[in-house]
């Protein structure tokens, strides 16, 4: 499971979900008693990742130190989507994992280990490298499952098993999907523990993007202009300033509402986890290219992923099960990340977007992503733009929160 450079996958700008709430109505949220620990722990850690570039070791045990907190786990348990998708797929694949052997990457509280348990796995090994494995070794006991789940605290490299698994069941996804690259670990244990034909939960990861019109951004930027006829105070010179602040090179992750979005969605990558190599997912390519809805102004490209698993023996056949972050369904709490242009265009029925999308690893940290758009909107000139989320969210966002 995860940490978004300082910050974990999990974190969030609640003043600018307050600010987005107003505009377009409340929508569910994560407890808002999880964010102190979140920016305290990763706070630290974003501000040694500004000075210099970390020791890998120093930097595995901030990421896992990052979930060693209650929060972070209770928001992704009380994620429906999430782990309702994940209960469903392991059931729905009973006959797969009925009497045969599980791994569990990454187990945090030993949910997903449970959920095999409870579809007949004879045994379930759930490997979680941070503290919270004491937990999760509490749950397995109070399921009455200890018979059939071990929990081995260690990193899946580094931990031996006794045997070869029939399936492996992970929820490793990240924002923009491989923000904090644990599907390399995913992988490392897909490689050496893995049988032939062996089962993925998921078994397919895609990533989708469009352009939007982001009205929250566009009023925040305008704010400062509203405030002399307020207070009779000018400050509208603030607005190059919030700009800098706001349309920057990070990747925002919030929640995009159905209207923001301009065009049908377009795929940008698809993996598949059965084949995907680690030193694939050092360069993800995609190219992408779409026609706008009506007359609007396109700021922003939103990126989100889905997740599929094999359709198993359930009552939907042949197809597919799908976790999807996409802005048309349901919340989840990926949310979408959102790439801010600099020069916001104008477009009309079917002005075309295209361009091309590169994420690969942050050079101060493997684990974290970075994203190279290029972008051309209509006839106007190609833009040009690297983000990241190597801090978690700026300094600045984080002081706001």
């Amino acid at each position: 499971m995860s940490c978004i450079t300082g910050e974990s996958r999990r974190g969030k700008n609640y003043k600018y979900q307050d600010f987005r709430r107003r505009k377009h109505g409340s929508k569910k949220t994560s407890q808002r008693d999880s964010i102190q620990y979140r920016n305290n722990t990763r706070k630290k850690m974003s501000h040694l990742l500004k000075k210099r570039k970390l020791d890998k070791n120093v930097q595995e045990n901030l990421y896992f130190d990052s979930y060693s907190d209650v929060t972070i786990h209770e928001e992704m348990i009380a994620d429906h989507v999430r782990t309702n998708t994940y209960r469903t797929a392991i059931l729905r694949n009973s006959d797969a994992i009925r009497d045969r052997v599980v791994l569990d990457v990454g187990a945090g509280t030993g949910v997903l280990s449970v959920f095999c348990a409870q579809a007949g796995a004879r045994k379930v090994y759930a490997v979680e490298a941070c503290s919270i494995a004491e937990q999760a070794v509490k749950i397995v006991r109070q399921n009455k499952m200890d018979d059939r789940i071990e929990v081995i605290r260690g990193a899946v490299e580094t931990v031996e098993l006794p045997e070869r698994v029939d399936v492996i069941v992970s929820e490793w996804m990240g924002y923009a999907l491989l923000h904090e690259s644990m599907l390399n670990s995913v992988l490392f244990a897909r490689d050496k523990w893995l049988k032939p034909g062996g089962l993925m939960l998921p078994c397919k990861a895609e990533l989708y993007i469009s352009p939007i019109n982001d009205l929250v951004v566009e009023d925040r930027l305008n704010f400062w202009r509203t405030v002399k006829d307020q207070y009779g105070v000018d400050m509208s010179p603030m607005c190059d300033f919030a700009k800098g602040c706001i349309v920057n090179g990070d990747i925002a992750v919030t929640l995009v509402t159905v209207e923001d979005v301009l065009s049908h969605p377009c795929k940008l990558a698809e993996l598949d986890l059965h084949a995907v190599t680690a030193e694939q997912l050092r360069s993800v390519r995609g190219s992408f290219a779409c026609e706008c809805f009506g007359a609007a102004a396109v700021n922003a490209l939103c990126v989100w992923f889905t997740v599929s698993f094999p359709c198993g023996d359930g009552e939907e056949g042949g197809r597919p099960l799908v976790l999807s972050t996409s802005p048309f369904k349901p919340e989840t709490h990926w949310k979408q990340a959102v790439l801010y242009l600099d020069a916001p265009r104008d477009v009309v029925q079917d002005t075309r977007v295209a361009g091309e999308v590169h994420l690969y690893p942050s050079e101060e940290s493997a684990r974290h992503v970075c994203i190279h758009v290029e972008c051309a909107i209509g006839e106007h000139k190609k833009q040009c733009k690297t983000f990241s989320i190597p801090d978690g969210y700026s300094e600045h966002q984080q002081q706001q929160q």
